[in-house]
């Protein structure tokens, strides 16, 4: 199918239509897509016989056979997804194409529909809008996914944030899950005020949760492509600055590089997944990449 740049897939009406066009995109370059330790990937089939449950009945290969035919799948025990929106200030920045929030919202979206589409378990915790945030339960319904695409829905829609960081949400779901391990996906751009993510994320961790990050950013923050005099405004506060941006793309781009290096390098080291999201790429490209990576850790079997 023909790949979309984010800004046509942002006008292709609802969230549930553009969620499932980015999850058909993704797996439509994927040979076998695979969520490490959970059931999204069968073997085999077999022919039913009495016992089997009915939920694992293939009923496209049904439809073909006129018989009915079980998936086998390689593991069997139900994953339970908790996905992070950072609805703050920051990520209301669009540069010339979609706001950072909403970009990270259709990359959640789509895992949601596809962690559901896998008979897996999804919730949702968003953060730093105007209307403060919200929790979904983890649940595997289709009448579930409608929930959370509408919370996912508003957090975009939302025309205000402030500066709140995504630790108090990261120690959330560490207290939710506090029993069963989980995997937890964060879309921020991890513009952190007073850097607590990365020691929260480092204790996922080590509470052996799977983590992984979709840091997103727009292009122009990666490169300050900036002329002429400029009043820039924080999105999260009242301060300006009115600058020559070639008087000062040295500096920010020597601290954005800085901040990127270190990102990358503790989350490294501590085990959790990291993928630089831009804003101008195709969102499914951005799911595929990180589903082909966890298919290689779960083929390594080491790592997670």
């Amino acid at each position: 199918m023909p790949r979309l740049d984010p800004v046509a897939l942002a006008r292709l009406g609802s969230l549930p239509l553009k969620a499932r066009v980015i999850v058909e995109g993704a797996l439509s370059g994927l040979h076998r897509a695979r969520l490490h330790g959970s059931s999204v990937e069968f073997a085999e089939h077999k022919e039913y016989s009495p016992g089997d449950e009915l939920r694992h009945v293939d009923w496209r290969a049904y439809a073909k056979l006129d018989r009915y035919y079980v998936k086998q799948y390689e593991q069997e025990s139900q994953l339970t997804v908790y996905l992070v929106l950072d609805g703050s200030g920051s990520m209301r920045f669009a540069g010339a194409g979609l706001p950072k929030v909403e970009y990270a919202g259709l990359c959640l979206a789509a895992l949601a529909y596809l962690v559901v589409q896998q008979q897996d378990k999804v919730g949702l915790l968003t953060f730093g809008g105007a209307g403060g945030g919200a929790l979904v339960p983890p649940r595997g319904r289709a009448s579930h996914l409608a929930d959370l695409l509408a919370v996912i829905d508003r957090t975009i829609a939302d025309d205000g944030g402030d500066d709140a960081s995504p630790a108090d949400a990261l120690e959330r779901v560490a207290e939710l899950a506090r029993r069963k391990r989980a995997l937890v996906v964060l879309a921020s751009d991890l513009f952190d005020p007073d850097d607590r993510t990365l020691g929260a994320l480092r204790r996922l961790r080590a509470q052996r949760h799977d983590v992984a990050v979709l840091q997103v950013l727009a292009p122009e923050e990666r490169t300050f492509p900036f002329e002429g005099l400029t009043l820039f405004q924080s999105l999260e506060s009242d301060n300006r600055l009115l600058a020559n941006p070639a008087a000062i793309r040295a500096e920010y781009l020597e601290r954005m590089n800085g901040f990127l290096a270190r990102v990358g390098q503790e989350l490294t080291a501590a085990g959790v997944e990291h993928h630089l999201c831009p804003t101008d790429r195709p969102v499914e490209d951005t799911l595929l990449e990180l589903l082909a990576s966890r298919q290689r850790g779960a083929a390594a079997g080491g790592r997670r």
